[in-house]
């Protein structure tokens, strides 16, 4: 696959350098804003804290001035406020780029039919992934999701965090992009291929084991670095050993770092990318905005990842319906 298949037509990108264009103008004055407003915002909180650690220091012990237990509190209240403040004053700037993102994300990716954005919501598909997929957790929040058709099939691509345990004992169970899709042929089943769990979420795990049988591809690399697990060893069995181990071992030349996973449940199929990188976040409101360096590198990434999707949902068709 290449970058080129992805990029809009001319006009589209002509169209798109003129929303630059004009978000700039706005990000300019947005940024003038923020630049008074922060220095003015934290300095109010500054010289309140001040006079009233002044006015402490009169009716506190000698010994106690600027350090008794009510400049204390006074210290860590003005420390509150001024973080309140802070992200008081830089609202306009948040509030631009986010109206900027609704507006642009959408244009820029226009290869995707009917594509809708929203961000911060638990996408639809979500609630369909199969939980040994990522193991357990808690906690979930959802950044940019995106939905649409992408080479005729449906699908939902979003950015996801889920945690299990609270605090810093918490600890991160996938972080990185899902990307759920039709499949070709359904599996008459639950199939997950996901990294080989360390103790704690192969318990999980085995909580399962009653439903779940775990299969081996034969591929000795894959099988260090994966559990297959499915409710339908017949029909698992060619596809483990198949197409599903064959893509695998592609995924892995171009998805390195983390391995990244793949489910199948009836109809639905979820391709797994672990990734910390933010793929759609827009530079801060003080650098400018540059097609060839922040928009374009989001559509290479948002192709590539359908297009890796495309190919995973032809793991359990036949290859007539594969093409």
């Amino acid at each position: 696959m290449e970058t080129a298949d992805f990029m809009p037509s001319e006009a589209v990108i002509a169209g798109i350098r003129k929303d630059i264009e004009a978000y700039e103008a706005r990000r300019a004055s947005a940024y003038r804003q923020v630049r008074w407003r922060v220095p003015v915002f934290i300095g109010l909180v500054v010289v309140f804290v001040v006079l009233v650690a002044w006015f402490f220091n009169k009716v506190a012990d000698p010994y106690e001035q600027w350090f008794s237990t009510p400049h204390v509190f006074l210290y860590v209240g003005g420390f509150v406020a001024a973080l309140v403040f802070y992200f008081q004053a830089v609202k306009p700037a948040t509030r631009l780029q986010q109206s900027f993102r609704e507006t642009l994300l959408p244009m820029i990716f226009g290869f995707i039919q009917d594509i809708r954005y929203q961000h911060g919501v638990q996408p639809n598909s979500f609630d369909r992934l199969p939980r040994e997929t990522v193991g357990p957790f808690n906690r979930q929040s959802f950044d940019d999701v995106f939905s649409g058709r992408y080479e005729g099939f449906a699908f939902e691509l979003y950015e996801a965090e889920l945690r299990e345990g609270t605090g810093k004992g918490s600890s991160t169970a996938f972080r990185g992009v899902i990307v759920a899709f039709e499949t070709i042929t359904p599996f008459p089943g639950s199939l997950v291929a996901t990294r080989r769990a360390n103790v704690v979420v192969g318990f999980f795990r085995g909580m399962f084991a009653s439903r779940m049988e775990e299969l081996s591809s034969g591929v000795p690399e894959l099988d260090a670095a994966y559990e297959f697990r499915t409710d339908n060893v017949e029909a698992a069995r060619p596809l483990v050993s198949g197409r599903l181990a064959q893509a695998l071992k592609w995924l892995g030349e171009t998805w390195p770092d983390d391995p990244a996973r793949v489910a199948l449940d009836g109809s639905d199929g979820f391709l797994l990318l672990p990734q910390p990188k933010d793929f759609f976040e827009l530079p801060d409101i003080s650098v400018s905005l540059d097609y060839q360096t922040h928009v374009a590198p989001m559509i290479a990434d948002m192709g590539a990842m359908l297009a890796t999707a495309a190919l995973v949902r032809k793991i359990g068709a036949t290859d007539e319906a594969a093409g």
